[in-house]
């Protein structure tokens, strides 16, 4: 096992700057999850910890040693890619072996390696099957244990469940996690799918435009976004946003767009644009508060999505109770004492 240090990371192609400077420290026996839209960098940050791109500028560090000149089979990394990369004409023994053939192992060796793999992902079974006898599950399951034989410093995951349907998707997260645990080994991986981020991750590193947004537990950046694209982000459904200004006064509200007031989460300058953010969860649906339309509603179950046009601008309510809406109903909303943002809309930071 070993630490990752990625120093002051650039990455260009010709003239398009894809990383603008990125610093993150993943401790040993971490599993650290890169997060963000498609085309942020998250994907080239980890092909350049693979060694699979160039670094532009910066430093990488596995453990004590700097890699960026390493060639990726001396990296001590073994990475599980989304499309699973399986030989079509070899059995699953004979995938899972390998690497370990290339690098001359014994036979008793390749055995016991094959053979503790198949027995930590349930693929005992199937060792003797090909690809194509297999579910897409079991397919990655075999990436995995590919990846494991290896006995690597770190495991790289290049959304290595986008292929699978959503089902087996929760399934194989829950597995990728326990099977981190087991093993204690380094692990960094990509998604853009931030439920998977918030259930797999001792520590989330939110990427935007090639730049970090913000690094954290995933408890403490849904909690504590720094600004607005963490805010938005970060929890499904996403955070509601409503353009506002503070009110004239001690600074205990904001007005917003219809002259509608909320009490406000901290004092603040008077007639700056402001942005109040309050997650779907921590809006109550009560006799009083801001009035809004019901433009519809979806019951999931557990609880019922409500979406509403407040202000002119379009929220979502997720209550547990099973609320009979129409379209166009008259409800009012109130925020949950303490559970508002302020951001200031010039700059997308949050106030603190």
């Amino acid at each position: 096992m070993a630490s990752v240090t990625i120093q002051s990371v650039k990455k260009s192609f010709g003239e398009t700057a894809v990383l603008h400077g990125v610093d993150i420290d993943i401790a040993d026996g971490s599993f650290t999850v890169l997060v963000g839209p498609s085309g942020c960098g998250k994907s080239t940050l980890l092909r350049m910890i693979a060694g699979l791109e160039e670094i532009s500028s910066g430093e990488i560090r596995i453990g004590e040693r700097r890699v960026n000149d390493v060639p990726p089979k001396e990296r001590d990394i073994a990475m599980v890619f989304q499309n699973y990369a399986l030989y079509p004409h070899m059995t699953v023994r004979q995938n899972l072996a390998f690497s370990l053939m290339l690098a001359k192992k014994d036979k008793a060796t390749i055995e016991q390696k094959v053979g503790r793999a198949a027995e930590i992902l349930a693929l005992t079974t199937l060792l003797d099957r090909y690809p194509r006898q297999l579910s897409g599950g079991q397919r990655q399951r075999v990436a995995m244990g590919r990846a494991i034989v290896r006995d690597p410093q770190v495991f790289l995951f290049d959304e290595p469940l986008s292929n699978l349907d959503a089902k087996l998707r929760v399934q194989m997260r829950t597995e990728i996690k326990e099977l981190q645990l087991r093993l204690k080994t380094t692990s960094v991986y990509v998604t853009h799918d931030q439920i998977e981020a918030m259930t797999m991750a001792d520590k989330i590193v939110v990427m935007n435009g090639g730049n970090v947004e913000q690094i954290g537990s995933p408890l403490e950046l849904y909690d504590n976004p720094a600004n607005l694209f963490v805010a938005g982000f970060i929890g499904s459904p996403a955070m509601n946003f409503l353009p506002c200004r503070a009110v004239d006064g001690n600074g205990a509200e904001v007005s917003l767009a219809d002259g509608s007031r909320i009490s406000s989460p901290l004092q603040t300058s008077v007639n700056k644009e402001l942005t109040l953010g309050v997650r779907p969860e921590h809006f109550m649906i009560t006799d009083a508060g801001v009035p809004a339309d019901v433009i519809v509603v979806e019951p999931t179950g557990a609880d019922t999505q409500v979406h509403c046009k407040v202000a002119g601008s379009v929220v979502t309510v997720v209550s547990r109770e099973r609320h009979i809406f129409r379209p166009g109903d008259k409800i009012r909303l109130q925020p949950q004492p303490g559970k508002t943002y302020l951001f200031d809309s010039a700059t997308g930071g949050r106030l603190a």
